[in-house]
């Protein structure tokens, strides 16, 4: 039964209802229980089952759980979607968590095999390459840390906050990418760690790749189904295997003596090299901006905000250096190793790290590592998952009404069913398609930042209540016109095997990325040059 202060709480929304809603509900009927577990608010209906919902001040109120949130409140999942979430239920208190999340989230092959790239494709040597890595790492994660600040000021998902600083329009055109980017990029993370698994026992039963998509992706649905909390208690501590294995490839190294720095190069084509992998690394880096606040908004309001960004930037920068450097030394390695390099031309890095830790070297034990390395891919598409399911119920109200489990379980679904004709049809296109996605993160930033610094001056500017009111959100007119000429710079500038820009073309013997940089500058220059106009005339 319920407590007299919650039945008070009860009766004053009821009357707060039309009369109609009041009397086809009969909370009074069906009393409601709250229960608070584990840092989550539950609510449970007793009785009969009732299909209307309650609206009130804007939020959906359900008097009546679907099978699915029943079936997740049994099973201590997390129930809540993109509605805010209250200062009683924000009571996630450790920066840890927030840190640990990133941090084996990036602990991964897929960063590990981005730093290859930097001698095996664009041709630089160790020294330049660690310098690539270093700086657009750091220009990529500092937008990652700074927008998690906001899930604990205000308890919005990232797609939420970002009607805010976008537009209402705007926000849904970007939580529509962000669905394609969290399913897309699972699928090429998925692929990748299958090549690897396939590699293992050669000369015995291999693991099918559709078998290795089928457990990689399964493993996901366990963890990313069960919410907030379950999510980071395994993100705490899966960088630890993967960690392991990465000092063995360092020993591996070591013990081999293939690795050189390779020769210092200058002028336009090491210029526009640098250029083209420092875009793939901004591209990696930044890619969790849109997912940010999704991590931090069971955080207390009055957290340190100084505490949480510094401890992102260390959770951040800490595996993408290290995980990238040693994709980059061991791509040096490759390429004065006959052996490894043949590997990697029949079956890219996961082929490369199999030559590096089984043949002359660890034999079984070097399986076991490379199939440790293989799953550490879960760590990085549970985020996706998790994201992607919020994303959805941002996209438009009536999928709002579609619990967040349902979502979860939909995304893994079609990662599944892309990811096993991918591999064996059009794993180059599915890379090609992802790489453009991941252009529209700056864009984001620009505008967003635009906005947060120059027009709401600070979080003193947001009135979370209007987080579903579209008389109340700014429209996006200035967010949508910035989106459409920021794609026109990425167009011009970038520089990728299936298009050079006009721009980008220009830039060395090969052409020179800088289809991010462009699409940000335009998307800044547009909108601070529309959203005047649209705050004069519009009023918000």
């Amino acid at each position: 039964m319920s407590s007299p202060k919650e039945y008070s709480e009860v009766r004053d929304v009821e009357k707060g209802m039309s009369h109609s809603q009041s009397s086809s509900i009969n909370i009074a009927g069906n009393p409601v229980e709250m229960e608070k577990k584990n840092g989550f608010a539950k609510t449970y209906v007793e009785d009969e089952e009732t299909e209307e919902d309650q609206y009130v001040g804007g939020f959906t109120e359900e008097t009546r759980l679907s099978f699915w949130s029943r079936l997740g409140g049994k099973l201590n999942a997390e129930t809540k979607g993109i509605e805010p979430v209250t200062d009683e239920e924000k009571t996630d208190d450790s920066v840890i968590n927030a840190a640990s999340m990133w941090f084996s989230a990036n602990m991964v092959i897929a960063a590990y095999a981005l730093g290859t790239l930097g001698p095996l494709v664009f041709s630089l040597n160790f020294g330049t390459s660690v310098l690539v890595i270093v700086f657009f790492n750091f220009l990529g994660l500092l937008s990652v840390a700074f927008f998690s600040v906001f899930g604990a000021e205000f308890g919005l998902r990232q797609m939420i906050l970002s009607r805010f600083l976008l537009g209402n329009l705007t926000a849904r055109v970007f939580a529509l990418i962000n669905v394609v980017a969290c399913v897309g990029w699972s699928v090429v993370n998925t692929i990748a760690s299958a090549q690897l698994l396939n590699m293992v026992n050669p000369d015995g039963n291999r693991c099918p790749p559709w078998a290795g998509i089928l457990v990689i992706t399964g493993c996901t649905v366990i963890i990313s189904f069960f919410g907030y909390r379950i999510i980071h208690a395994y993100e705490k501590w899966s960088w630890v295997p993967n960690f392991a294995v990465f000092l063995v490839i360092i020993a591996c190294l070591a013990k081999n003596g293939s690795f050189t720095n390779g020769e210092w190069t200058s002028g336009p084509t090491t210029a526009g090299s640098v250029l083209s992998f420092g875009s793939a690394i901004y591209g990696f880096a930044t890619g969790w901006t849109t997912y940010a606040a999704d991590y931090t908004v069971y955080m207390p309001k009055n957290s340190n905000k100084f505490k949480i960004f510094f401890s992102l930037v260390v959770g951040l920068a800490t595996p993408l250096l290290f995980t990238m450097i040693l994709g980059a030394a061991s791509a040096r390695a490759t390429m004065n190793n006959p052996m490894w390099l043949e590997y990697y031309n029949s079956n890219s890095v996961g082929g490369m790290t199999f030559a590096i830790l089984v043949p002359d070297s660890l034999h079984g034990f070097g399986q076991f590592c490379c199939v440790v390395l293989a799953m550490s891919t879960v760590a990085n598409n549970i985020p996706n998952m998790y994201t992607m399911a919020l994303s959805a119920q941002a996209l438009w109200e009536p999928l709002a009404k579609i619990p967040r489990i349902i979502w979860t379980l939909v995304g893994n679904g079609a990662s599944l069913a892309i990811a096993i004709p991918a591999f064996y049809k059009f794993e180059r296109f599915m890379e090609n398609f992802m790489d453009s996605i991941g252009y529209y993160l700056a864009i984001y930033s620009a505008i967003s930042l635009s906005e947060h610094f120059i027009y709401r001056r600070g979080f003193q500017g947001y009135n979370i209540n209007d987080w579903n009111r579209w008389d109340k959100l700014p429209i996006g007119i200035a967010g949508c016109s910035a989106l459409f000429v920021g794609a026109v710079g990425v167009a011009v500038g970038m520089s990728q095997s299936y298009w050079t820009g006009e721009i980008g073309r220009r830039i060395g013997e090969y052409g020179g990325d800088i289809g991010f940089e462009l699409g940000a500058g335009f998307a800044f220059i547009v909108y601070n040059i529309l959203r005047p106009l649209e705050l004069k005339y519009i009023g918000r």
